[in-house]
C-alpha cells in the first residue's frame, strides 16, 4: 500500500510539473492586463522589430506584437541545416530560404489586428504572430 501511495504522488507531481512546464501564459489573479509584447519584440527608430531563431523549428513558436506598427520580422540562424531554414508566410506570399548562418531580416509592413501564421518550407514547424491593439 505505501508503494502505491508514492507512485500516486509522484505521478501527480510529474503531472502538475508538466503542466506548469507548459503553461506559461498563466495569468495569476484573473486581471487582464494589457498588451505586453513578447521578450522578442523591441521597437528600433518606430520599427517593431520581431527576433525569431530559426535551428529545429522557430523559437519562441509564439509572439506577440503591435498591431498598425511598421514590423520586420528578423530570422537568425546559427548552424541552420534543416528545413526552418526556409521561411513560409501563405498570406503575405513570402518564401525566402535563410543563410546556415547570420540574421535575415523581412519587412512586412504594418499589420492588422490578427495572427500572422507562417512554417518551414516543408510545414513541420509552425510558429505565429498575433498582432494586437
Amino acid at each position: 500500500m505505501k508503494t502505491i501511495v508514492t507512485s500516486l504522488v509522484i505521478a501527480a507531481a510529474i503531472i502538475l510539473g508538466a503542466f506548469i512546464f507548459t503553461n506559461n501564459n498563466i495569468q495569476v489573479g484573473g486581471n487582464a492586463s494589457p498588451l505586453v509584447p513578447a521578450q522578442n519584440v523591441t521597437v528600433v527608430d518606430g520599427k517593431q522589430i520581431i527576433e525569431i531563431e530559426a535551428r529545429g523549428g522557430y523559437s519562441p513558436r509564439k509572439s506577440t506584437a503591435k498591431a498598425g506598427t511598421s514590423t520586420i520580422l528578423r530570422f537568425k540562424t546559427s548552424g541552420t541545416f534543416d528545413c526552418s531554414s526556409s521561411i513560409r508566410i501563405p498570406s503575405l506570399n513570402i518564401s525566402k530560404i535563410l543563410p546556415q548562418s547570420g540574421t535575415t531580416d523581412i519587412d512586412i509592413g504594418s499589420q492588422n489586428l490578427g495572427v500572422l501564421q507562417g512554417s518551414c518550407g516543408m510545414g513541420m514547424y509552425p510558429f505565429e504572430i498575433d498582432f494586437q491593439s
